[in-house]
């Protein structure tokens, strides 16, 4: 899971502004935004980039115990 529209939301850029960006369709980073599909590392890195945060802010944590 990533934390993608709340960052985009923040820095107040639209999808389509990362799209253009990021130089991926629209339809691409929505499904990234709505955690449909995940970023390859290097894309994740990438957006990290030009949002102008660290790639771990655009992760979210998992929580709860393992067995």
């Amino acid at each position: 899971m990533n934390r993608i529209k709340e960052v985009l939301k923040v820095k107040k850029l639209t999808q389509t502004e990362l799209s253009i960006k990021l130089g991926k369709s629209y339809n691409m980073v929505n499904s990234y935004v709505q955690n449909r599909t995940q970023p390859r590392i290097e894309v994740l890195f990438e957006i990290a980039s030009l949002l102008n945060v660290e790639p771990g802010e655009l992760l979210i944590k998992k929580t709860g115990k393992t067995k």
